[in-house]
Formats: C-alpha cells, sequence, structure tokens
C-alpha cells in the first residue's frame, strides 16, 4: 500500500483500536454491535457451543444466547474473545471501555460504516505498515496537548490540494515532529484527518 492508504487508514484507527477492546455491551443487538475482531479470512475457527462458555461470559452474552447456534464461528470467536477480555478488565478499564462504546453508539450508521471499512483495510495491510502506524500515533499520543492543537489547527487550515500534495511528497520513516513545507501534514490525530 502506498504511504497516501497509510495514512487515510489512520484516520480510522484510534476509535476502531478503542472499539477492539471494549466489551460486549450485553444491551447491544448483534446488527448495533460495533465492529467485532474477527479472524483472519480463511481461518479455522470452530464453532463453540453455548454450554462451552464460562456463566460470567454466559452472562456478558445472554442477549446472543437464542442465535448463539446460528452466528458464524468467527463471530462467535469475537464474541468468545471481547468477553475474555472483559472480565480481565480493571474497573478503570471496564469504565473507559464503556465510554468509548457510548461514543461509538452515537456516531451515525455512516460514519461507523466508514472506520469499519477503513480497519478492514487496516487490517489488510503488512503487519509492518501497521506497526508503523501505530507508532506515529503514538508518538502523537506523547506530544503535549498544545502541540497536538496546534498540528490539528494546521491540517484544518490546509486547503485539499495542500493536503493532497503533501500525501504524495510524504516518506514512511517522516516523524510527527518533521515538518518539510509549510503545507505538510500534521502527524495530529487520525480522527481529525478529513
Amino acid at each position: 500500500m502506498t504511504r497516501i492508504v497509510e495514512l487515510a487508514l489512520a484516520s480510522g484507527l484510534l476509535l476502531i483500536a478503542a472499539m477492539a477492546a471494549r466489551p460486549v455491551h450485553a444491551q447491544q443487538p448483534p446488527e448495533e454491535a460495533p465492529p467485532a475482531v474477527s479472524a483472519p479470512s480463511g481461518s479455522s475457527a470452530q464453532p463453540r457451543s453455548w454450554s462451552s462458555l464460562s456463566p460470567d461470559q454466559q452472562r456478558l452474552l445472554h442477549n446472543f444466547q437464542g442465535q448463539w447456534d446460528r452466528l458464524p464461528p468467527e463471530r462467535q470467536s469475537s464474541l468468545v474473545t471481547g468477553s475474555q477480555r472483559w472480565l480481565s478488565m480493571t474497573p478503570e478499564q471496564k469504565s473507559a471501555a464503556q465510554q468509548r462504546f457510548q461514543q461509538w453508539r452515537a456516531l451515525p450508521p455512516e460514519q461507523r460504516q466508514v472506520l469499519r471499512q477503513r480497519w478492514q483495510q487496516f487490517k489488510a495491510l503488512p503487519p509492518e505498515q501497521q506497526q508503523r502506524i501505530r507508532e506515529q500515533y503514538q508518538r502523537y499520543r506523547q506530544m503535549p496537548p498544545q502541540r497536538q492543537q496546534e498540528l490539528r489547527r494546521q491540517w484544518q487550515r490546509m486547503t485539499p490540494q495542500q493536503r493532497q500534495q503533501w500525501r504524495q511528497q510524504a516518506t514512511p520513516h517522516m516523524g510527527p515532529r518533521m515538518a518539510p513545507h509549510a503545507g505538510a501534514r500534521p502527524a495530529g490525530p487520525p480522527h481529525r484527518w478529513r
């Protein structure tokens, strides 16, 4: 993939990464659920019986009980993984995950769909590119809030043409503190790159 695609995919990484750590919300019907981390394409996920789940997992996933046997094995696997993750979280982690889940629910369906597509595109990237995007985002997150805000404002002031030009000129090794020219794209939060 090109650097352009890499940067475009990063725009959904923050929210999707947050959602990957989300709980399986017991009141959430499956058609409304945020994107689950599913098994890789062509995986050999095996169906799981409802009775094979622990009592705590059954409690968390009780809304899926009536349809459990009809769910694809990959979906069952992602629900089991999510329930295990939820059960291992501290109260603080659970609270943060619930907040992220509510943010997800508040998004318009169109934006959720875009983020699901970006997540799939991100997951299709080679592991090295995924890691590079994660590292770039972590560098951004470590910046002082004032610097983050400055970079967001710089990006927002750019015209679409300037943004496109920067994307075409950007190199993979460029870090968040490097701005080669006035029209350079900030390494700001991906969810603000619009």
